[in-house]
């Protein structure tokens, strides 16, 4: 069985990264993973069962995938393959396949590490079924992606899922204060610039520690206040694909933050967006939807809102433009709320569904023709200008349908008044169904 060092191609000589340096040699050693790596999590009893199965890793980058994977084959006793989907094709799996269907003679077993697996087509991961189903090779499979979108059902089917989570602060301090015993001295930072530098890792391991490195490597005589730090170290940008995942979690936040009129929260989530570098014509698009989804008649202004806020950054550009942007996300966070015209669309839509080749009452009809009048066309309208108060309380259904009701306005904003004004014409009409 190859040592982790020859699996990652390299003598156990060879200058090599802090992170990398710092890798655990046990299972127990892997931060902030105690959901799935603890002796009653998944892992810990499928190591303490001497029973390995097939599993997809589901989490940020340097969060420990690719370390568990060879942690679990250390001691599984499994030979370590790895490849990445990024770099390698057919011809790369079907050698792999090749070396541990021989290794599988021999008594010998494989697991099998594809980092992105994500990235391999459709084919590709079909591939892995027959050599999983015969007991070829273990696969452990690492992607940043949701598996439910990104892979096959098939391949998901045969693994079991694990999610890894971004490693907290108190996990990103103990990776320091080990960076610091190997490197044996403290990091050169005081108190706040320390908290400063987990803040940049963002949750990221392995970038934690590649900061680490390049500090110790300056050999600074003072402490860096959070200043310095910032300058020496360049922040890097937030984890966000706009292509992908990420792209629908934060604007779902978002959206859900102006329904729930919870207008900071919005801000942040729009201030995620932006500073991710997400397109500003998305971000004005969902703030529409948002306005007739979720405010509608409770103010009718929150649209034009809306789409203001569109034409202003289109006019002005950034960083100005994305004020406009801001502004819209508090108008919409604080205004009154109702989704009734949302749900009125959704019923009135079932019922054309449902009653879809009925015509039109006749009084409503327009006779062009005088055939069309004698056939009863327009017989019988009243024009709603000329009648008291202005409403005639005339049925405008089909004739063959009850009389339905769609649209019931909530109590707030200017629906408010919308249904003062629906229960008066709805008196009206029954008084003048009384007088028939």
């Amino acid at each position: 069985m190859s040592t982790l060092f020859e699996a990652a191609g390299m003598q156990e000589s060879a200058p090599r990264p802090l992170a990398d340096r710092l890798r655990p040699t046990k299972l127990e050693d892997v931060v902030g993973q105690d959901h799935i790596t603890g002796d009653d999590a998944p892992l810990g009893r499928m190591v303490a069962a001497g029973r390995l199965s097939s599993i997809v890793l589901w989490g940020p980058p340097g969060t420990g995938k690719t370390t568990i994977a060879r942690l679990l084959a250390g001691v599984s006793g499994l030979d370590f393959e790895q490849i990445s989907a990024v770099f390698s094709g057919v011809a790369d799996l079907r050698k792999v396949f090749e070396k541990a269907k021989a290794r599988r003679l021999s008594g010998q077993g494989t697991l099998l590490f594809v980092d992105e697996i994500h990235r391999f087509n459709k084919a590709q991961q079909d591939g892995f079924l027959p050599y999983m189903e015969d007991g070829t090779i273990i696969l452990v499979g690492a992607t940043t992606e949701n598996p439910s979108f990104e892979l096959n059902a098939a391949l998901l089917s045969r693994a079991q899922v694990l999610v890894l989570h971004r490693l907290e602060d108190a996990a990103l301090e103990i990776l320091l204060q080990r960076a610091e015993k190997a490197q044996g001295r403290d990091l050169p930072l005081n108190k706040d610039a320390r908290e400063t530098l987990r803040a940049m890792a963002d949750g990221d391991g392995r970038f934690c520690l590649n900061l680490a490195e390049e500090l110790f490597a300056l050999r600074l005589e003072e402490e860096l206040d959070t200043r310095s730090l910032a300058t020496i170290l360049q922040r890097r940008a937030p984890v966000y694909d706009k292509g992908r995942e990420e792209h629908y979690n934060l604007v779902s936040a978002l959206h859900k933050s102006i329904r729930g009129s919870d207008v900071d929260a919005a801000l942040y989530w729009l201030a995620r967006m932006m500073a991710g570098g997400e397109e500003p014509l998305f971000i004005a698009r969902r703030l529409v939807r948002a306005a007739i989804e979720d405010i509608g008649m409770a103010d009718p202004q929150a649209v034009v809102q809306a789409l203001a806020a569109k034409q202003v950054y289109d006019f002005l550009g950034s960083p100005e433009g994305e004020l406009a942007l801001a502004q819209a996300v508090i108008y919409l966070a604080t205004a009154p709320k109702s989704n009734a015209a949302y749900k009125a669309l959704a019923q009135s839509m079932r019922a054309a569904k449902e009653h879809g080749s009925l015509m039109p009452p006749k009084h409503i009809l327009n006779a062009p023709t005088k055939m069309m009048k004698d056939m009863g066309y327009g017989a019988g309208y009243q024009y709603d200008h000329a009648a008291p108060a202005g409403f005639s309380g005339q049925d405008y259904f089909p004739e063959e349908m009850t009389r339905q009701t769609f649209y019931q306005p909530k109590n707030t904003g200017f629906e408010k008044e919308i249904s003062q004004r629906l229960d008066y014409w709805q008196s009206l009409r029954e008084k003048k169904k009384e007088e028939g």
